[in-house]
């Protein structure tokens, strides 16, 4: 059967991929941030996922307010970059994993997720950016991808309980598909930060660690912190992180840590990132 091996965190922060598409990454600036995440990319190459369940959210590409889907999982065949205003990136095309992408989405909505389901779709840098910080700037993505959008740009967005819940569900999913796969299920968006306001700029170094480290071991406090504790603590845009308790979610009930990272600042941002792999119980 096909099995969930790994859980990804990071930022998906758009100005990283204009460090890697303009060769930037080793910079004064930029050299900290990308230096985290070496460890991750040998240790992908070494683990050689066959897909990737990316979570991440669309910042007006293939959604806007004519139509703003909770949850929307794309299930076509091949996703092109989106032109976010200044042209597609220089990326190869995502390929989709069709078979597992329908499989989930029934069972998804089998098991009362409303999920939307996309055939075609162009994805930005939060989904793209993610797979640079992990894969560099190959020729074609190592991995099959099935995106998993989530709304956490326009109230109301779904609670840190309602995310938890849908990695559980997604975890059950996967591992009724009948193919031996190996897949990885990435949480990006995030941390701290916030775009606009008296407020524009924050950061919080405490409360993203803090976050982080209720993603390891067998704790679920993550679940059930409030949207006014995420908007309070880590501005408007910190809501992002409720996307990596799907991550979360879907690796059973404890993890363990392989990796950490975390930078400030990044494009007024906070730099989040963390390996984990599910701690599976003993047999009896």
């Amino acid at each position: 059967m096909a099995r969930i091996t790994a859980g990804v965190g990071s930022s998906h922060v758009p100005l990283l991929g204009v460090a890697v598409d303009q060769g930037k990454t080793g910079d004064d600036y930029f050299g900290p941030i990308f230096k985290g995440y070496e460890w991750t990319k040998a240790w992908e190459k070494a683990e050689k996922p066959d897909v990737v369940i990316l979570v991440y959210n669309d910042h007006a590409s293939a959604f806007d307010m004519k139509i703003v889907p909770t949850f929307a999982i794309g299930c076509g065949e091949r996703y092109k970059p989106a032109d976010e205003g200044w042209g597609p990136r220089p990326v190869p095309d995502v390929e989709g994993h069709p078979d597992l992408a329908w499989h989930i989405a029934q069972s998804l909505i089998l098991d009362e997720f409303d999920m939307t389901i996309i055939n075609e779709m162009d994805v930005d840098h939060g989904l793209t950016v993610p797979l640079s910080m992990m894969f560099g700037q190959p020729e074609k993505w190592p991995v099959k991808v099935v995106p998993l959008a989530v709304n956490v740009v326009t109230y109301p967005v779904p609670s840190g309980n309602r995310c938890w819940a849908l990695g559980e569900a997604i975890r059950r999913a996967v591992e009724s598909f009948p193919e031996d796969l190996n897949v990885q299920i990435w949480g990006t968006g995030g941390m701290s930060h916030q775009l606009q306001g008296p407020r524009a700029g924050l950061l919080n170094r405490e409360w993203d660690n803090r976050f982080m480290d209720q993603l390891v071991g067998n704790t679920d406090a993550a679940r059930w912190i409030p949207h006014i504790e995420y908007l309070r603590e880590t501005g408007s845009e910190g809501i992002e992180m409720v996307m990596w308790l799907i991550m979360r979610g879907a690796l059973g009930k404890e993890t363990r840590c392989l990796h950490r990272h975390y930078h400030i600042p990044c494009s007024n941002t906070a730099i989040g990132h963390l390996v984990l792999e599910p701690v599976e119980p003993e047999a009896a």
